[in-house]
């Protein structure tokens, strides 16, 4: 896979309760981590050296704010990367990204959902031990291919129907649609999504282009979707 997916992550910094986005997982009062999510809250852990030192100060909420900066992760099948832009407001579409920021995905040593407040943080763990806490606006289309296995099915495997379902839904994407990446979910369903980088949007970063279609290539209405197959 050389392409990956853009979407807006800030570092998380939460006193009280706030309500999450319309749309996103739920929050939570109860903590997982008490000494981290009630005694103290930090959002980040990194002594001198460490990969989570080496984070842009873009991630900081205030300080981006404060000099009209936007940050977008993106997900490749060797790297998580961090680009920054300026954020002029009204304008959705100007996006005009600088590099800032990346780790190789080999020095992940997981990726953990956190719930406590909002339900849109992650915690991202080093293998150096170091780690640092985002929060994201669509939180698991950023973790799903930091946890899940990037096991897609190569076109060429599917049958003809299942093919042709999904490269004809990538050309409903946009001109600039990249070739559909297939996935077999644990239902038996096959999940379709698709990266069309003009669809990019400045405050939610890339939409979602997803569809599902049985194993004889038929696309799914939502009504016959699975619980598991619904992706925030």
């Amino acid at each position: 896979m050389a392409t990956g997916m853009a979407i807006g992550t800030f570092l998380s910094m939460h006193g009280g309760r706030v309500n999450g986005t319309p749309g996103s997982s739920p929050g939570t009062d109860t903590p997982e981590d008490r000494a981290d999510e009630v005694d103290d809250f930090p959002v980040m852990w990194a002594a001198s050296g460490t990969v989570a030192r080496t984070l842009p100060w873009q991630l900081d909420p205030a300080r981006a704010r404060a000099n009209g900066c936007r940050t977008h992760a993106v997900i490749t099948d060797r790297r998580l990367v961090i680009v920054g832009f300026d954020y002029v407001k009204g304008a959705h579409d100007f996006i005009y990204d600088d590099f800032l920021w990346e780790v190789p995905r080999t020095e992940l040593e997981r990726v953990e959902l956190r719930n406590f407040k909002t339900g849109l943080d992650t915690k991202i763990v080093f293998t150096d031990g170091s780690w640092c806490r985002v929060s994201s606006r669509a939180r698991e289309r950023l973790t799903r291919y930091l946890i899940e296995p990037l096991d897609f099915i190569p076109l060429r495997s599917l049958s003809p129907a299942q093919r042709k379902t999904a490269e004809e839904f990538a050309a409903r994407q946009g001109p600039d649609a990249q070739a559909p990446l297939v996935k077999r979910n644990p239902c038996g369903c096959f999940r379709i999504e698709v990266l069309a980088p003009s669809r990019t949007d400045v405050r939610f970063g890339h939409p979602r282009l997803d569809s599902l279609m049985d194993s004889n290539g038929r696309e799914l209405p939502i009504t016959e979707y699975h619980p598991q197959d619904f992706l925030t």
